[in-house]
């Protein structure tokens, strides 16, 4: 019988496909097309969602080695700077690790702990873990149509 941590982690990864296969396939000029009126680029999109787990890995799993600035969250809004398609590569590729591993540390009991953010208030683990999922497939979701019909 699988652990409610490997459960977690097999749900989380396959709804982040959404994401990353599209990333095999973008090319360097998808990153800066928009769809109107929205001002958020798929460059920005892919940055916000490592920005993201690297918040969700340090502020609600406790991984205090990581270390990240959150520009897309601290700017709340595309500033043309999302644009080196290796870079954001690399940046959520370092962001799944990060967040990957302190979640495999998570034991049984520590799903039911409740934890308390500005974002979004008291959670358990696991309803938090919740939103990560969501988010992702949310911004992807954007992403894919932005890619399609943007310019």
């Amino acid at each position: 019988m699988k652990s409610k941590t490997q459960l977690l982690l097999e749900l989380w990864i396959e709804s982040r496909t959404r994401f990353t296969n599209q990333l095999e396939n973008f090319k360097q000029e998808d990153l800066m097309k928009k769809l109107e009126p929205s001002v958020n680029s798929v460059g920005f999109l892919i940055r916000h969602i490592g920005d993201v787990e690297l918040l969700f890995a340090k502020n609600v799993f406790g991984a205090k080695e990581v270390k990240v600035i959150a520009k897309t969250v601290i700017d709340k809004k595309d500033t043309g700077e999302w644009t080196n398609l290796q870079e954001l590569k690399a940046y959520v590729i370092y962001s799944f690790d990060s967040l990957k591993s302190i979640v495999e540390k998570q034991s049984e009991e520590d799903w039911e702990t409740t934890i308390s953010t500005n974002e979004f208030g008291a959670k358990t683990k696991a309803e938090a873990f919740g939103r990560i999922v969501s988010h992702t497939a949310y911004h992807a979701g954007q992403m894919a149509i932005i890619n399609k019909y943007g310019k």
